[in-house]
């Protein structure tokens, strides 16, 4: 006999908002959710700002509504049901396996980078970040390449509007440099940390070229200055750059 509840109209209407946007090629706003699904405006306004709070949903510049980066991090607790995470892991093993380097997979969200896949099993002695860590932006191999996947404009205005950290000796502050970063990752498909987030780690980043247009991902590669050496650096690189075009044509071909 199946347990007595009363069921919740608002996750209901929380359900239903989500399969809507699930469904449309585009983001939504407030108006176009109301009109689809013939709810009180303001209800869709309260659910949709509580999902973005916490990061179900993300809002764009023009006030529309998408998928957050939160739903990859409960995608892959659910069981790898995301695509991206599905047809990224067995590489980021695969880095792990052959480099002893810890590998991630992490989206851009607003002013971090987030962790959302992992691999860093494989080495006792590992750069340890959890899934779901957020890391500054502007910051280590992954915040170029990210950013490379923007128009130079959208890169100008987010460095126009914040400061550039000095984590270590090596980080750059130079906003005019660091644009030169991200359009040298843009042309070479790769940004190489060298010691400029945390001394004594250095990393690699490759941008990842997904389906979905509004979304920058990015696979970074991180060990100890020992384990990437000078010289290392530039057959590394070459197998990095490798993986993340494997990637992309497996995710274009799916």
């Amino acid at each position: 006999m199946a347990s007595k509840f009363k069921r919740v109209p608002a996750v209901d209407k929380t359900i239903a908002i989500l399969e809507l946007l699930a469904s449309s090629k585009t983001p939504l706003g407030v108006s176009e959710i109301t009109k689809a699904l013939g709810l009180n405006k303001s209800t869709v306004f309260n659910i949709v700002y509580t999902l973005n709070d916490a990061r179900i949903l993300e809002k764009k510049a023009d006030g529309k509504f998408r998928f957050g980066t939160r739903l990859y991090i409960l995608g892959r607790a659910a069981g790898r049901a995301s695509e991206l995470i599905a047809t990224v892991h067995p590489f980021l093993e695969e880095i792990n396996q052959k480099t002893k380097l810890s590998a991630f997979l992490g989206l851009r969200m607003g002013l971090r980078a987030v962790i959302i896949d992992k691999a860093d099993a494989a080495s006792d002695i590992k750069i340890h970040s959890e899934v779901g860590m957020r890391i500054p932006l502007l910051s280590g191999a992954a915040g170029p390449v990210l950013l490379s996947q923007l128009s130079d404009d959208e890169v100008d205005a987010i460095l126009a509007n914040n400061e550039l950290q000095k984590f270590t000796p090596n980080s750059c502050v130079n906003k005019r440099e660091y644009k030169k970063l991200v359009i040298k990752a843009r042309n070479e498909g790769i940004g190489i940390d060298r010691e400029e987030y945390i001394e004594g780690i250095r990393a690699f980043g490759v941008p990842i070229q997904t389906n979905r247009s509004d979304t920058q991902t990015a696979l970074w590669a991180v060990g100890f200055k020992q384990q990437i050496t000078d010289k290392d650096i530039p057959k590394l690189s070459q197998y990095i750059k490798a993986i993340g075009k494997k990637i992309e044509l497996q995710l274009s071909s799916g």
